[in-house]
């Protein structure tokens, strides 16, 4: 499970950072990619990673101002020229299917492979045999909202010697073991799993924060997350501007980071007024308050 940060920008492209987009590739988990937003651009930006449009299965979208959908169509479009064939669903705030379906309709692009509209809202959005999402409006101009990614516990490993020792030799016998509660051997004998296996491996969870004023009420989608990633438009010397424009500070999203006990935080969407030779100060103001932060450049990647 990895995160690669397609665009870091807020409000329009600079030389050195594009607009937000940010995939999660799960290759191992599920051999899919989920994109979250998808700003102007986001496709080229793709053309410089690994990842293949064919595995986007899931477009989460935090809201609709243009930085965050002006790229969709062009995603939407090569996916089918690249061999996408699977289905695809978008999830996103009201309007996100108006906006796609004018799109593809007004320039004539036919995709060939279905496309779902999912109108995101709070609580739960997803819960299937490896993942639950979680969503939550955020303050901003305009509805904005949070995702929280939730992996669920994988069963622990089978304790093959402790098999061995009771008499239970290789075999069938052995996936049949882990894959049920109770078996019953060949011979008669009841095997309960809970025996002979471990301890269960305890999921990763990731919160994505589209763009916000910082609040504490987000604690539910941020609590004890092992990456938190956030907004930090503006440097701790311009909260007012920040707050008058529904935006967030690196001083802020350390502060919710380090009460609500998250394991790394990944600042993005920085505003094109810092240049290159601002980031060590942006940074540094963050870890003054939070020791585990990273702000995020075009291509930066993260492992869960």
């Amino acid at each position: 499970m990895e995160l690669i940060f397609l665009g870091t920008g807020a409000g329009m492209p600079s030389k050195q950072r594009n607009v937000s987009s940010i995939a999660l590739t799960l290759y191992q988990e599920t051999n899919h990619i989920w994109l979250f937003d998808c700003g102007e651009a986001t496709q080229h930006q793709i053309l410089h990673t690994a990842i293949k449009p064919s595995k986007i299965n899931k477009i989460f979208i935090t809201h609709m101002h243009g930085d965050h959908i002006f790229g969709l169509p062009g995603v939407l479009s090569s996916r089918s020229f690249q061999g996408g064939r699977d289905g695809l669903t978008i999830y996103g705030p009201k309007g996100i299917e108006d906006f796609v379906h004018h799109a593809l309709q007004l320039s004539e692009t036919h995709l060939s492979y279905p496309l779902a509209f999912v109108e995101v809202h709070d609580g739960q959005l997803i819960d299937d045999d490896q993942f639950s999402v979680y969503c939550q409006q955020l303050e901003h101009g305009i509805p904005s909202y949070g995702y929280r990614i939730v992996e669920k516990d994988k069963p622990g490993q089978l304790l093959v010697d402790r098999l061995k020792e009771a008499g239970v030799s290789p075999g069938p016998i052995y996936k049949a073991i882990k894959d049920n509660e109770v078996v019953t051997t060949e011979d008669g004998r009841i095997i309960h799993r809970s025996d002979y296996i471990g301890p269960p491996k305890k999921g990763r969870t990731i919160a994505i924060i589209g763009d916000t004023r910082c609040s504490e009420a987000y604690q539910n989608l941020v609590k004890h997350v092992d990456v938190l990633v956030h907004e930090a438009t503006f440097g701790q010397d311009k909260a007012t501007l920040a707050h008058d424009y529904y935006h967030s500070t690196t001083a802020q999203a350390a502060t919710l980071a380090k009460k609500q006990h998250v394991g790394r935080l990944v600042l993005t969407h920085i505003s094109s007024r810092y240049q290159p030779s601002d980031t060590a100060e942006l940074l540094a103001e963050a870890r003054d308050i939070f020791k585990d932060t990273y702000l995020a450049q075009d291509f930066f990647n993260i492992t869960i």
